[in-house]
């Protein structure tokens, strides 16, 4: 007897990708446009590096960090078109992209990303990075050159306030966390200003000062970006948080 267990292609990241949202899923098809590993690459508000899955372990350090922590790159792999039968149980349904990867935030105002990679024990430049400098400690170190960003245009007036919406079931408890408070998930729910049968509008508006903010909506434990705004970044914690200002 056969059981296919898979049909065309479902991605898997052995670890986790900037939690359980709707950018890890742009993310990863980010990663299935690569045709192997290569040079670093800028996505969003974050660095894309990459190495070869055949070494055994890959490390990147980072000199805005002081080279004090080894972020360890992930496999890349796939579920494929998999039959099994009562002679193959114990197949791999997994294949390998050939990529490791790791994902860094850009922090607001670098220019310059300079870094050292460990491979297989050994610390190096990244061999797939032709742009190096000389660092503080006379060590080769690779560098992204990172270009400028525009400001978010996603703006709210001042004397009206931050207003933000969320869409959810009826009788739900949604918080709002942020920049704003700390990132605190309990301090600010949001009023479920427009009931209906099989959804609500839940809205809140805070008195916030002129600046730019970054926020997300805390439903069932899980974070949330604003689906009605387009602007993205990436906390330092590696998660993405929607982005306004308010002028």
């Amino acid at each position: 007897m056969k059981t296919i267990i898979a049909t065309g292609l479902l991605i898997l990241c052995i670890g986790t990708i900037m939690g359980e949202d709707l950018e890890s899923y742009q993310l990863i098809e980010r990663l299935l446009r690569l045709n192997g590993p290569g040079a670093p690459i800028i996505y969003e508000d974050t660095v894309i590096f990459t190495a070869s899955s055949s070494y055994r372990r890959v490390g990147i350090s980072f000199a805005h960090e002081g080279f004090s922590k080894v972020h360890w790159l992930k496999k890349f792999v796939i579920l494929g078109e998999v039959e099994i039968t009562s002679s193959n149980r114990n197949v791999d349904p997994y294949v390998d992209t050939g990529i490791l990867f790791h994902v860094q935030a850009i922090p607001n105002g670098m220019e310059h990303m300079d870094y050292r990679m460990i491979i297989d024990g050994l610390w190096t430049a990244d061999p797939l990075n032709t742009k190096s400098v000389i660092g503080s400690g006379g060590l080769l170190q690779s560098r992204v050159s990172v270009p400028p960003r525009s400001r978010p245009t996603f703006t709210f007036d001042l004397a009206s306030g931050f207003t933000v919406s969320y869409t959810a079931p009826p009788g739900e408890f949604i918080t709002l966390a942020g920049s704003f408070n700390g990132w605190d998930p309990f301090m600010y729910q949001m009023k479920e200003t427009k009931r209906g049968l099989d959804s609500s509008l839940y809205s809140l508006t805070l008195p916030l000062p002129a600046g730019t903010y970054e926020y997300v909506f805390i439903h069932r434990g899980e974070r949330f970006i604003d689906p009605l705004n387009p602007f993205i970044v990436y906390t330092r914690d590696g998660k993405s948080a929607s982005q306004a200002q308010v002028r």
